[in-house]
């Protein structure tokens, strides 16, 4: 059985908003940045890298808050099952920057809005896990 690692990095600014892109690709919906981690690559560098590529931001500090495997979750890749290493990022640096080849659109979103958002599938069930929403 194939399995994919996925990293995802739930990010808050001063007013703790969190960082949400409308994502292009499937699976749709709002959701925190996330990616597949690459051949030899270790989780917390690809979330890093994840990060950087779809907001713009330089992560400096950040703890893992969720490992766990989502036997439902797909992808475009056509696979189901990811193993997700979810990461709270405390610390950041530079302004949000939309990759327009990943996302519709990227934004600070209030936690009390989140619940009226479509949310990509795993982020209606990590940010319910972690009591979020």
């Amino acid at each position: 059985m194939i399995m994919h690692k996925s990293v995802a990095a739930i990010i808050k600014n001063e007013k703790s908003e969190i960082l949400l892109l409308d994502r292009k690709n499937f699976p749709f919906g709002w959701a925190c940045p996330a990616g597949h981690v690459e051949e030899d690559e270790e989780p917390e560098d690809a979330m890093v890298r994840e990060v950087q590529e779809e907001t713009g931001l330089d992560v400096e500090k950040y703890q893992l808050v969720i490992h766990e495997f989502l036997d439902w979750n797909e992808c475009k890749r056509g696979v189901k099952g990811h193993d997700f290493f979810v990461y709270e990022v405390t610390g950041w640096e530079g302004i949000i920057h939309q990759n327009k080849l990943e996302a519709k659109d990227l934004k600070w979103y209030p936690v009390s809005e989140l619940k009226n958002l479509e949310l990509e599938p795993a982020w209606e069930y990590f940010l319910s896990k972690l009591k979020i929403i």
